[in-house]
């Protein structure tokens, strides 16, 4: 905008040189009517010498006041001048500034110095004329020239009052002010552009969006130079009111694409984190493209536009649109998280926001830093001490919620119990590379407030107590089990369950000589359980113990039907039994099926054809041999299979709310 006030300049300069110059020669043509009126006066002297003589006084006045009158005349001249510019200058801003804003404003910064000059010459010559009038009324007694003199005052002081009249309500430059508020509005709201998003990519470093570039340079410059002209005249304020609500609701109208509608919910409408487990995430997304793609474009702008105006008013200007743009209903539904309900995956949660705001603070610290938002601001500390405070609490909960599981009915199937999977994985989670170091610095943090040093330990510590409890948990749950081989079942699972945490997070904290107890306390459970229910039945198979006769001898034939019956029975009751219990790792149930089927079907196999044909001898060698050896093999290896989950897939994690309710059998 320099080159404008460059040529403003020089328009003013030479209105003013040529005023000065206007006003030279009507003070020389004065001087040349004074001049002639003089030689009138000196060819009337002989003939008004007597007449003088008896007004000495009267003579003497008019001496003393033509200086007065001299002094009155440029500027009364200079008066008339520019009140004719000034009558020029208001049919022009008839115009509309859209037209030719440079020129507009040209216009009316003329017109406000003209008004200037204007006020300026008509003080300075009522001044002079005061002066001729108070001299006139004291010492002179002639009725017309002080009525001729009183008249001129009051157009002077008519004159005078120009400036002021025109910028009243209905007055020339309040109409033009009008016109550029109007402008200034125009501006803005035809060069809104409304955010579009792209959720293509999943991750906010590498997401598309067409954010609203800074309105253009030849706009900015126009606003800009609205401003300028109209902070003058105490409009300021109104300007940065209707910037703000024009950008903010441009804002607005850019968020609606995200479906926002989730920031209303309130306390009451969701019990737990789980109920809102996808809002959070959601939130976290949208909270950062807020921040680095809308309120950012916004800071920029404001800082571009009243950037004359200092730093206090463009913040202020920008904390108000961040306000009216909705920032703080983002922050309630972040503090509305950390006062849910208690529950593990309530941590995880916490943890994600809380990177959120740490990956935001650098630019939230710069954008919302001055001191036109403290609301943000307070907010804002509001929410990180309810993120870090709240983590904390679930953190400490842990082992205890643990505990609180251990009157609760173990697995009905033998399977590893929901808890268990869930813990493992969790403590997993919290041990990772992704929450272990957030952990360490919300954990840290807190200490800090309560004045006390991070011990490096703390986490490992904690985890230890978790896993302590579930132990103490398992141990439990199997003497609970009304079958003993169910209970061995139970804890060859769980023991494999754990040693199978090799080569995690949670199994290198636990160490090598945690998991080989584990893989020693499986196989011990493991043979435990074939030999006390698949063993005793082996013994129906085996030679020992049979009468030894003629092959046609009917005691024999007996004997094998017997045994074969009761073989039948205590299968078929053990196979029912079993078909129902579970061995989730494939790698486990795989072996024991081969080690029981590698026990059965041979001792089978040689029975049937060692005493097979003295059960034939009856009418219905059916009811003796009830299974052929393939079948019984395909039964045995069939056993053990993971029984899909009437709710199939559906969200794991609500398992998580497990010390509200009591879910951790299979």
């Amino acid at each position: 905008m320099a080159p404008v006030d460059g040529i403003d300049n020089l328009s003013a300069a030479r209105i003013v040189l040529k005023t000065s110059l206007e006003n030279s020669r009507a003070l020389a043509s004065a001087l040349d009517n004074t001049g002639q009126k003089l030689e009138g006066i000196k060819q009337r002297l002989p003939t008004l010498g007597a007449a003088v003589r008896h007004a000495p006084r009267q003579k003497c006045t008019f001496v003393a006041i033509r200086e007065h009158i001299d002094c009155a005349i440029g500027p009364a001249a200079a008066v008339l001048k520019v009140y004719d510019t000034i009558q020029e200058l208001q049919k022009s801003l008839l115009s509309h500034p859209c037209s030719d804003l440079s020129t507009y404003l040209l216009m009316v910064k003329q017109l406000e110095e003209s008004l200037k000059f204007l006020t300026d010459n008509c003080r300075l010559a009522i001044q002079w004329l005061e002066a001729v009038l108070e001299f006139l009324e004291n010492a002179v007694p002639d009725d017309l020239y002080i009525m001729k003199v009183k008249k001129s005052l009051s157009i002077l002081q008519e004159l005078q009052a120009t400036e002021k009249r025109a910028r009243l309500s209905g007055g020339v430059l309040c109409a033009a002010f009008d016109k550029l508020e109007i402008e200034f509005r125009r501006l803005l709201t035809e060069n809104c552009i409304h955010v579009v998003w792209d959720f293509v990519s999943s991750s906010i470093g590498d997401q598309a969006s067409t954010a609203p570039s800074p309105l253009p340079v030849a706009v900015v410059q126009k606003l800009q130079a609205i401003i300028g002209k109209l902070n003058a005249d105490n409009r300021l304020e109104k300007f940065m009111s209707t910037y703000a609500e024009i950008r903010s609701l441009n804002t607005r109208r850019s968020f609606q694409a995200l479906d926002l509608n989730y920031l209303d919910l309130s306390i009451s409408e969701f019990d737990d984190v789980q109920d809102v487990e996808c809002y959070i995430d959601q939130w976290c997304k949208h909270f950062q493209l807020a921040i680095k793609h809308v309120f950012e474009i916004e800071y920029k702008l404001c800082s571009d536009v009243f950037e004359k105006n200092g730093p206090d008013v463009w913040m202020d200007c920008f904390a108000k649109i961040a306000i009216q743009s909705g920032i703080l209903s983002f922050l309630h539904f972040g503090k509305k998280i950390t006062v849910c309900k208690n529950d593990p995956i309530k941590i995880l949660k916490l943890l994600d926001i809380f990177a959120m705001l740490e990956n935001l603070r650098v630019d939230f610290n710069r954008l919302f830093g001055g001191p036109a938002c403290i609301e943000i601001q307070t907010l804002t500390r509001d929410l990180i001490k309810g993120v870090v405070n709240g983590a904390c609490e679930v953190f400490w909960e842990l082992p205890i919620q643990v505990e609180l599981q251990r009157r609760s009915s173990p697995s009905l199937n033998g399977s590893v119990p929901r808890l268990v999977n869930f813990v493992t994985d969790y403590c997993n989670r919290l041990l990772g590379d992704d929450y272990k170091p957030l952990l360490t610095r919300v954990l840290t943090i807190q200490q800090s407030w309560k004045q006390v040093k991070y011990q490096e330990e703390l986490i490992t510590s904690q985890i230890y107590c978790i896993i302590k409890q579930i132990g103490l948990n398992l141990d439990a749950w199997s003497k609970a089990h009304y079958d003993f081989t169910l209970s061995y079942l139970f804890m060859m699972n769980n023991h494999c369950h754990l040693c199978s945490l090799k080569g995690t997070k949670l199994g290198d904290l636990m160490g090598e000589c945690w998991l080989k107890a584990h893989e020693q306390y499986r196989d011990y459970y493991m043979t435990l359980f074939l030999r006390e229910s698949w063993g005793k039945i082996f013994n129906l198979l085996s030679q020992e113990g049979r009468v030894l006769s003629s092959p046609t001898g009917g005691f024999v034939g007996d004997s094998v039907k017997k045994r074969l019956k009761s073989f039948n029975e205590e299968f078929d009751h053990m196979y029912q039994k079993q078909s129902n219990w579970v061995v989730p790792n494939e790698d486990l149930r795989l072996k024991m099926c081969k080690l029981v089927v590698q026990a059965f079907v041979p001792a089978h196999r040689s029975y049937l054809q060692n005493y097979g044909f003295q059960a034939e001898t009856d009418a219905s060698p059916g009811r003796h041999v009830k299974y052929t050896t393939q079948g019984l093999e395909t039964m045995l290896s069939s056993l053990f299979q993971p029984k899909l989950s009437k709710s199939g897939s559906t969200k794991q994690n609500r398992l998580i709310g497990w010390w509200l309710t009591t879910i951790i059998h299979g």
